[in-house]
């Protein structure tokens, strides 16, 4: 199971639910209206192109329901921003235990992130200088190991499949850098 919070569209979800037609893809954000479209879409049937594996949930990582903690194979956060943002660079705890809670044993946590000075952080700051400065030992306080971090790949920004990338424009400048950050609960 896939839970991708901080949704937003959805479109994400229905890729992956697309592509995996035996997994289920769960997508979370806050925002009923911005999920809508993507909900119809995958209510269809089959054959009019519905992915009955999507589903969507209004909630935030900062209260995630409890039918969700603990049962994902993969969260992934693809390109947040605001509390979201804050809490995959584990600025905000309330925000991190919420993400580290979807993940059961064993499982991942893929963030793919390009925080910049304009997106109002509760501190200037940005992806390298966390890496270089507490964020694997913040991540463990919330039983997550960082495995891997490196600058995002132009091909890890297509398969992002956002609107949000595309507004972002990443990879078509050397403005905003974004970060893959492959978290694991042990």
């Amino acid at each position: 199971m896939t839970v991708d919070l901080g949704t937003g569209d959805g479109r994400f979800v229905l890729a992956a639910a697309a592509a995996k037609p035996d997994r289920l893809v769960i997508g979370v954000d806050p925002v009923a209206t911005a999920m809508a479209e993507s909900s119809r879409r995958a209510a269809q049937g089959p054959r009019r192109g519905g992915t009955p594996n999507a589903v969507f949930v209004v909630a935030s990582a900062e209260a995630v329901p409890a039918e969700l903690r603990g049962i994902a194979e993969l969260v992934t956060v693809n390109l947040p921003w605001g509390s979201l943002l804050r809490g995959a660079l584990a600025l905000d705890p309330t925000a991190a235990a919420g993400i580290a809670s979807l993940v059961r044993p064993g499982g991942r946590v893929q963030l793919l992130l390009a925080a910049d000075a304009r997106d109002r952080l509760a501190a200037d700051v940005n992806v390298r200088t966390r890496l270089d400065g507490g964020l694997a030992s913040d991540w463990r306080a919330h039983g997550l190991e960082l495995m891997k971090a490196h600058e995002a790949a132009p091909e890890e920004l297509a398969s992002a499949r956002t609107t949000w990338a595309r507004r972002l424009r990443l990879g078509t400048s050397d403005e905003r850098r974004a970060w893959r950050l492959i978290l694991r609960r042990p």
